[in-house]
């Protein structure tokens, strides 16, 4: 049996206002949507919609802004023993989201600008700000998108202009969510996955606090899984399909359905390895 080492990762930052995000309240800035198929969405489960061929990061016309007065996410320190949380998730909560506050720097060199929020949901039992840092601290590394120097990102609160929202639900809140835009991510019976619709990176707080069997089998941190579903749904924001492994003990690509199998090959949470894009044979 896996020893689960206990470890929480302390909340900071102020909590921001309430709002239920699907469909976007009254009043609300509407979000400025990638250029994809009309209905395209992507989950983690076998047959679920993909979005657009690998490579088109540069849809959305996003404003070209400088950082300026910018207000960075707290520091997340990384668990690197941690392979699950302990305790139980909550199975659904009301679908009212709290959003991170504050904008955040500037991610990448070059580029496209998209903008992005960090929402999670109330039951969460989550603090929307430490989500937030993770999420900046993922997309801002240099194996991350922004890696390709055709690609920059930026968190921003909740009332500011943004290209897509990542939130952070319940399963069942998830799985509501994600069924809207047609979008499967049950396994089972039950709601397994994260997924990505039009505008909406949509993460399960029980994959976010247990992570997945093979995953823990394998003793892959926690750390480790939080960092590849990240880049694997904004991976679809941006356009990307899903991946298959290359070979036999061979880095999965992110694009890859790292959630459902690894098929011989380990778990890799990055787009871009030794400054170069890391993919597989397209699905």
């Amino acid at each position: 049996m896996v020893l689960i080492l206990a470890a929480v990762v302390a909340g900071v930052g102020t909590r921001s206002s309430l709002g239920k995000d699907w469909p976007a309240l009254p009043g609300e800035p509407a979000a400025q949507q990638p250029q994809l198929a009309a209905g395209s969405g992507a989950s983690d489960v076998p047959g679920a919609a993909a979005p657009g061929r690998a490579g088109a990061t540069g849809q959305a016309s996003a404003p070209q802004a400088a950082p300026s007065q910018t207000t960075a996410a707290p520091q997340v320190t990384p668990s690197a023993a941690l392979l699950q949380e302990p305790g139980p998730v909550p199975a659904r909560g009301s679908g009212q989201f709290e959003y991170a506050p504050g904008t955040g720097e500037v991610l990448g060199r070059a580029g496209t600008l998209r903008r992005y929020r960090v929402a999670v949901e109330r039951e969460a039992g989550e603090d929307p700000a430490t989500f937030a840092a993770m999420v900046d601290r993922v997309l801002g590394d240099p194996r991350s998108w922004p890696a390709s120097g055709r690609l920059r990102l930026q968190r921003v609160p909740r009332t500011a202009a943004h290209d897509f929202t990542i939130h952070l639900a319940t399963p069942e809140t998830a799985a509501r969510m994600c069924a809207a835009a047609g979008v499967d991510i049950r396994v089972d019976g039950q709601p397994y996955t994260s997924c990505r619709t039009t505008g909406r990176v949509i993460i399960n707080l029980e994959r976010w606090r247990h992570s997945v069997p093979h995953i823990v089998e394998a003793q892959v941190p926690l750390e480790t899984y939080r960092t590849y579903v990240i880049n694997h749904e904004v991976g679809h924001e941006l356009g990307y399909g899903h991946e298959r492994c290359p070979g036999p003990r061979r880095p999965a690509p992110v694009m890859m359905q790292q959630t459902l199998f690894l098929n011989g090959c380990q778990v890799n949470p990055w787009p871009y390895r030794d400054g170069r894009r890391y993919a597989g044979p397209r699905v």
